[in-house]
């Protein structure tokens, strides 16, 4: 079985920091990228930010220059770090990870079960 696990979320201030992590364990062969994405509520889920095996990055256009996503992948893990949190980062944080787990089979999406992320005063 493939599992995602996340942890790191809770209740942070606005203008505050949190970081959150994610650790694939499994059948793994490779892994072609791990991401973050989030849901609030009533709106749909959305991308946070990707890193490739290669160390591409890709962030949301709400998140450039206050979050950094970084990967170790001897680890399998995933690490988004969280700075000037707004009210408006509030969600649940999905972990989400591109993984080939045989020979026969390509990438395929595994999804963490969430983390909740709260920024309030």
């Amino acid at each position: 079985q493939m599992h995602l696990v996340e942890s790191g979320g809770g209740l942070v201030q606005p203008g505050g920091s949190l970081r959150v992590s994610c650790a694939a364990s499994g059948s793994i062969l490779s892994i072609n990228a791990m991401g973050w994405y989030r849901q609030a509520p009533g709106k749909q889920r959305e991308l946070v930010a990707r890193i490739t095996s290669d160390g591409i990055t890709n962030y949301a256009d709400s998140v450039k220059g206050r979050f950094t996503i970084s990967r170790d992948n001897a680890k399998n893990t995933v690490v988004l770090q969280m700075n000037s949190l707004k009210p408006e980062d509030t969600a649940v944080y999905y972990c989400n990870a591109e993984i080939r787990t045989h020979v026969a089979y390509y990438f395929v999406n595994y999804w963490g079960k969430g983390t909740l992320v709260t920024v309030s005063s």
